[in-house]
C-alpha cells in the first residue's frame, strides 16, 4: 500500500522536484496527525492548499481534509504571524506562490515540540536548510554560524523588537551556545523517510 507521501511523489504536477518532495513530507506528516486537518496542520487557508494541490499534486485531492470547511487555527501563538511575516519579507523573488505557502507552512511547523526539520517531516536537517536557501535567501544568509533555525527566527524576531534574549555579550562566550548551536539530531517523523535513511548507510 503506498504511503501518502509516495502516492503524491508519483502525481503528476508541475514544479520543481525539491519543492515537491518538501511538500508532500508536509502534508505526509500531517496528514498523521488525526486530530487536525491539513488546513490547520499546515496553516494554510482553504484556497491556498488547493492551490498548492492543484499545482503539485494533481489527482490527489481525496487526500485533503475538506479544506472548504477547515480554517487554519489563527491563536496556536502570538509570535506566529510575526514569523510568516518575516519570511514574506525575505522572500528570494516575492513572486513565486511556493514562496508564500511556505512562509505559512514554516511558521506554523515552528510551533511544533520537535526540531523544525521533524516537524517539517523532512529526512534531515540540511533540507531545511536548503529549503529557506532556496525561498528565503536574505534571512537564510543571516545564519552565518548555522544557529538552530528556531532559534534563529526567534532571535530576529527580538531583535526587531529591540529585545535583548542573550545573557553574553557575544555566543562564542555563553554558557548556552550548546542550546543555540548544537546538532539537531534525531530521526525524521515519517517512517518511509526512517526506511530510506537506514538502507544509505
Amino acid at each position: 500500500m503506498q504511503t501518502v507521501y509516495q502516492r503524491l511523489m508519483s502525481a503528476d504536477g508541475l514544479g520543481e522536484s525539491v519543492d515537491r518532495h518538501v511538500f508532500a513530507c508536509v502534508i505526509a506528516v500531517c496528514r498523521a496527525d488525526p486530530a487536525r486537518t491539513l488546513c490547520d496542520g499546515t496553516g494554510l487557508a482553504p484556497d491556498a492548499l488547493l492551490a498548492l494541490f492543484a499545482t503539485y499534486f494533481p489527482g490527489c485531492r481525496d487526500i485533503l481534509h475538506d479544506p472548504a470547511t477547515a480554517v487554519p487555527d489563527a491563536e496556536e501563538a502570538l509570535e506566529e504571524e510575526d514569523l510568516k511575516r518575516l519570511l514574506l519579507d525575505h522572500r528570494t523573488t516575492g513572486t513565486r506562490p511556493e514562496e508564500a505557502w511556505l512562509a505559512a507552512i514554516v511558521a506554523r511547523r515552528s510551533l511544533g515540540a520537535n526540531h523544525l526539520w521533524q516537524d517539517l517531516g523532512l529526512w534531515e536537517r540540511s533540507e531545511l536548510s536548503g529549503l529557506l536557501t532556496r525561498h528565503f535567501a536574505p534571512l537564510a544568509a543571516r545564519n552565518v554560524d548555522t544557529m538552530k533555525w528556531k532559534k534563529f527566527f526567534y532571535r530576529q524576531l527580538c531583535q526587531m523588537e529591540g529585545i535583548v534574549i542573550c545573557k553574553a555579550p557575544n555566543c562564542a562566550v555563553c554558557d548556552d551556545y550548546a542550546v543555540c548551536f548544537g546538532e539537531e539530531a534525531g530521526d525524521p517523523l515519517l517512517p518511509l523517510a526512517n526506511a530510506a535513511r537506514m538502507a544509505a548507510e
